[in-house]
């Protein structure tokens, strides 16, 4: 009878051991999948490019604070459904026909006037002046009229697009009064909604890349736009022509029918920050398929080739004040000692110096 006591003992305690080790496996079986499961939220998380805050205890108070996405700031352009009924939207559709199809209405083929040449305005402003970093028009509005140091004058965003035609586009003036300027500048300004007066949002204009410490070398910048950039815009520089002869699906880099000295894109910080951002074709600000190096040398290999020079016409009147001059700009007189040369390819980080001093 003891014996048979003490065995019953031994059997409810044994019970009680296995129910606890059965209690403790189930809530593994429930922590652990929680646990999987937070780290996957984790990993989708950084994957998206957010920014995940984490309290220290957050397995016991289980609370993940997440912010904003990285890109969050970056500038868009307002969505058509945005745009005026009536006589301003019409007008505004026609600025953003004439910005990506410049060349069917005032190329050397214009329907309404012959003076640019044959390139569009979104060849140099991507996608209508709409693509972040791509030269896009979003800070236009809000900061002009503004004083520019070229000029020496205050500028109106018609004299702004007048620049554009004279030297990107290497050819004559748009009457300011034509229902092509109205239509341009009611486009630019319907950009730029929402953006505060005197403001620049992020993502306007174009990549400001850090100097090298080396000047940039046309030789290395030719073996690469072959590698990357000659299968667009061929071998010579020239481009490939559209279908219909009056505009290029890829617009000349260099000759006759391309900018001229005179325009943005021939200073060399200019033309780098443009290339880093958008090309090759599939290239963006954020997915970039060229290093900084590539950039700069290929901005030195198209810009040592030659084009149209409006030193004695367009640009006769420019800089009044050498002193205001950029550090790139690549025409003497300066207000330093540096040469021609480096001032156009660098290396720029002396010319940086000589200026704070």
């Amino acid at each position: 009878m003891e014996n048979l006591e003490i065995n019953y003992l031994t059997n409810i305690m044994e019970d009680k051991k296995l129910s606890q080790k059965l209690r403790y496996l189930i809530g593994l079986l429930v922590v652990i999948p929680l646990v999987i499961v937070l780290l996957l939220g984790l990993l989708v998380a950084e994957m998206l490019g957010l920014r995940v805050s984490i309290d220290k205890n957050v397995l016991a108070t289980k609370t993940i604070e997440i912010k904003e996405p990285l890109t969050a700031a970056i500038w868009q352009a307002p969505a058509e459904n945005t745009l005026p009924q009536g006589k301003q939207g019409e007008l505004i559709k026609y600025g953003k026909a004439l910005i990506s199809n410049t060349s069917e209405y005032l190329g050397t083929q214009g329907s309404v006037a012959k003076i640019s040449n044959g390139m569009n305005c979104q060849n140099c402003h991507l996608e209508g002046g709409t693509k972040p970093f791509g030269n896009n028009y979003s800070a236009v509005a809000s900061t002009y009229p503004k004083f520019r140091q070229r000029s020496s004058s205050i500028e109106t965003i018609p004299k702004r697009v007048n620049d554009c035609f004279e030297r990107s586009l290497n050819g004559k003036v748009l009457d300011t009064a034509s229902r092509e300027m109205e239509a341009i500048v009611a486009y630019i300004n319907w950009l730029g909604t929402g953006i505060k007066k005197g403001e620049k949002p992020k993502g306007a204009g174009l990549l400001e890349l850090a100097y090298m410490d080396r000047a940039a070398e046309p030789a290395k910048g030719k073996i690469i736009y072959e590698q990357k950039c000659q299968s667009c815009h061929r071998t010579d520089g020239q481009g490939m022509a559209s279908t219909d002869g009056k505009s290029y699906q890829y617009p000349p880099l260099w000759g006759k029918n391309s900018y001229n000295n005179g325009a943005g894109l021939f200073r060399l910080s200019r033309f780098a920050g443009y290339v880093k951002a958008n090309m090759p074709l599939g290239a963006s600000y954020n997915s970039p398929l060229l290093t900084d190096e590539e950039a700069w040398d290929i901005a030195a290999y198209v810009n040592s080739m030659p084009r149209p020079d409006v030193r004695k016409t367009v640009m006769k009147n420019d800089w009044k004040n050498i002193a205001g001059k950029p550090i790139d700009h690549p025409f003497a007189p300066f207000a330093d000692d540096f040469s021609e040369e480096q001032h156009k390819f660098g290396n720029f980080k002396p010319i940086v110096a000589a200026r704070k001093k």
